[in-house]
């Protein structure tokens, strides 16, 4: 038996599994209320080596989305490698996703540790190696999703060669155009400002601050310490001058870190020999104002990820399904998402 789902006008015929569905009214995911909307959970099937997926990525790439839609879809849960998202605080300056965001979907080494504490990737192998212990024997899915490569690294490479040797690794890279990215991070960093980037610094600054410790190393916070050390002597003129050029900054040093992690996660497969699959996102960011943009989202990034997913735990085809869905892609030939 199979059943059809209407997709961009096109007919996709998946075969129809047993599966333990669960209710989600999650309007966030797809801006649809509707209660009777529902993911199949793939089971996962037994193997004498457990399984962990990582989402690898660039800044703004949408890995963290990616990574709630696979979990949801694969009873997965999350373990953050963003070696700045691990500190408490700031949630604005470094993207941390939120509770909605989060879909219900257990996120793990987000935030807990100090801000002024040097979080180390030698800590961070083994938290995450422990983490995913756990996940396992809760029968889920471990996805590691960050863009801290190094962490990353660290973790499998020679040092991490324990975690390889443990589990079977499946990574997936959401890859988007440099210059199509470098336009959607100076939006993204604009909208950062809207929701409170300037405040949350300020509420961290210190003049005596080291900014190669801690969460102080976040991009966001050493670009404003001029500002803040002078904005009480000079007129408001000057101010707005001095607060548009440490906005400048934030979006060329975040341009600049977006290449230095595309540079390592291609060398985890040139020089590494990793398998990658990479998920091209360019078209997703490009369309992302256009309502067709969340359609364009899972055609070109979630659905070739679920299918790599679906075939690395062993598992069958499925995804979204709701009647509410089908009839707006009838109509409208899009279901719309959020955005990258």
């Amino acid at each position: 038996m199979a059943f059809l789902d209407l997709y961009l006008n096109k007919a996709l015929v998946f075969p129809r599994e047993p599966s333990v569905k669960f209710p989600r009214d999650h309007p966030h995911l797809f801006n649809l209320s509707d209660n009777l909307a529902f993911f199949s959970r793939f089971p996962l099937l037994p193997t004498t080596k457990p399984k962990v997926l990582f989402v690898l990525g660039s800044s703004g790439t949408g890995k963290s989305k990616l990574a709630v839609s696979l979990a949801l879809r694969f009873a997965g849960e999350v373990i953050n490698s963003d070696k700045m998202q691990v500190y408490d605080g700031l949630h604005v300056i470094t993207n941390k996703v939120t509770a909605d965001e989060c879909a219900g979907v257990p996120h793990h080494l987000l935030g807990g540790v100090h801000p002024d504490a040097d979080f180390s990737a030698a800590e961070f192998c083994c938290l995450a190696t422990k983490i995913a212990d756990e996940i396992v024997a809760r029968g889920h899915l471990p996805i590691i999703a960050g863009g801290s490569n190094s962490y990353i690294k660290k973790l499998i490479g020679v040092d991490g060669g324990n975690f390889s040797r443990r589990y079977d690794c499946c990574f997936i890279w959401v890859d988007v155009d440099l210059t199509v990215l470098d336009e959607f991070v100076a939006e993204r960093v604009d909208k950062m400002v809207e929701k409170g980037l300037l405040e949350e610094a300020r509420g961290i600054f210190d003049s005596a601050a080291d900014y190669t410790k801690g969460v102080r190393r976040s991009i966001g916070l050493p670009e404003l310490d001029k500002y803040f050390r002078r904005e009480a002597e000079v007129d408001e003129a000057e101010r707005t001058a001095m607060l548009e050029e440490a906005f400048g900054e934030i979006k060329a040093n975040t341009c600049r870190l977006t290449r230095v992690q595309r540079e390592k996660i291609r060398r985890f497969e040139v020089e590494d020999g990793w398998r990658l699959h990479r998920m091209d996102a360019t078209a997703a960011v490009v369309r992302r104002r256009e309502l067709c943009g969340g359609m364009v989202w899972e055609e070109t990034v979630v659905g070739p990820s679920i299918e790599t997913v679906r075939r690395f735990v062993g598992g069958a085809a499925a995804g979204f399904v709701s009647k509410r869905s089908r009839m707006v892609a009838v109509a409208m030939d899009t279901v719309v998402v959020g955005t990258t």
